[in-house]
């Protein structure tokens, strides 16, 4: 079938092209696509910091409605809300293990540019291959997926909100919920306040931490932050971060989660904690980090754990992330902002210069909530 999409290549980021998606195989579903938050992860491929072959369709955070399912799929079917998630095999021993995020096929599945079954379903209409990103590329109005990209969500809740649960709400909520898995009144401090950040701050409220800190360089990303539940906050480019960290908790933070990806903020995500802290990282960056193991880990017993996709199982986190949307422990709206299909290019310049936290392109126009 014929689509619209934005294809990224080496000249141009975004050009919009009709192109020829592939029908579902048997293991495979169609889906319209309704809308796609812009990720941190995608603007990494654009400056090619995670190489993805080009041409490609970039986009992995996308929600939508099931439209037609191949004969060996049972988990939905069409007229079904769904979330799209990242691309896992299931069959590895992290997979096995209820770890889909720590897939041991994670990169090819989900950078390489083909599905599970080493073929791409999107094509130019003269037959030349575009890559397929995370399992599904959401900036098209139509995704065909893998039965493991699939969510299904309730029909009652805003789709337009909801793509952004398949990758940045969910990692930050997931490093909390299944990775440092706080005790309550432990105290906790996100190094960053974007929507990774921010989905991490909400979940170590749900999980009963306190103190909860919030660190960032922007003031309005910090009032943001103590309305969705931050106790304190710090600019960083007024205080010293670790000391005010350890002013506020006595001893040092129990758990840090940093989300920037730069050196020095990771320091001090290590630097701000007590004697066995732990701190978690799921950033991208390009800088190097120097540390001293023994001053800045070893000396404190401390643990510093990469953690991708929030150790989670989309299937089995999302829609507790989508409960809590509901009955107002997640509100994420307060973060969101909508931007048509064309606006692509100023969405991803909101989102680099701090004015949009989690921006979302509306690909289906006639959806109605």
């Amino acid at each position: 079938m014929k689509i619209q999409a934005l294809v990224t290549s080496g000249e141009i980021n975004f050009e919009k092209q009709t192109l020829v998606l592939d029908e579902p195989r048997a293991d495979e579903v169609l889906v319209k696509i309704v809308a796609s938050g812009i990720c941190h992860t995608d603007a990494t491929v654009l400056d090619q910091t995670l190489p993805v072959p080009y041409p490609a369709v970039l986009g992995h955070e996308g929600s939508g409605i099931v439209e037609q399912v191949g004969s060996n799929i049972t988990t939905v079917k069409p007229g079904d809300h769904v979330v799209l998630g990242f691309s896992y095999c299931g069959h590895c021993e992290n997979c096995l293990e209820g770890n889909a995020g720590g897939c041991e096929n994670m990169i090819p599945l989900n950078f390489a540019g083909k599905n599970n079954h080493g073929v791409t379903p999107l094509h130019t209409e003269d037959g030349q291959d575009v890559s397929q990103f995370f399992g599904q590329s959401s900036f098209a109005t139509y995704a065909t997926v893998g039965e493991n990209n699939i969510v299904k969500v309730d029909k009652d809740v805003d789709l337009r909100y909801l793509g952004p649960f398949g990758c940045g709400i969910m990692t930050g909520s997931g490093t909390v919920f299944n990775s440092l898995t706080p005790e309550p009144g432990s105290s906790f401090v996100v190094f960053g306040t974007g929507a990774v950040g921010l989905s991490g701050m909400m979940a170590a409220k749900i999980a009963g931490c306190h103190p909860i800190i919030a660190v960032d360089i922007h003031d309005s990303r910090l009032e943001l932050a103590k309305e969705l539940g931050a106790t304190h906050t710090i600019n960083s480019k007024n205080e010293d971060v670790v000391a005010k960290i350890k002013e506020i908790t006595s001893k040092g933070a129990d758990y840090s989660l940093e989300t920037t990806g730069v050196p020095e903020v990771t320091l001090s995500s290590l630097r701000c904690l007590r004697v066995k802290g732990v701190a978690a990282t799921v950033a991208v960056g390009k800088r190097d980090l120097t540390i001293n193991i023994f001053n800045d880990v070893v000396a404190n017993a401390l643990t510093l754990k990469g953690v991708i996709e929030g150790d989670a199982v989309p299937q089995l986190i999302i829609p507790k992330l989508v409960r809590f949307f509901k009955n107002g422990q997640f509100p994420i709206d307060k973060m969101v902002e909508f931007y048509e299909f064309e606006q692509i290019n100023e969405a991803f310049e909101d989102s680099k210069n701090g004015s949009a936290i989690k921006p979302i392109l509306i690909l289906d126009k006639t959806y109605k909530a």
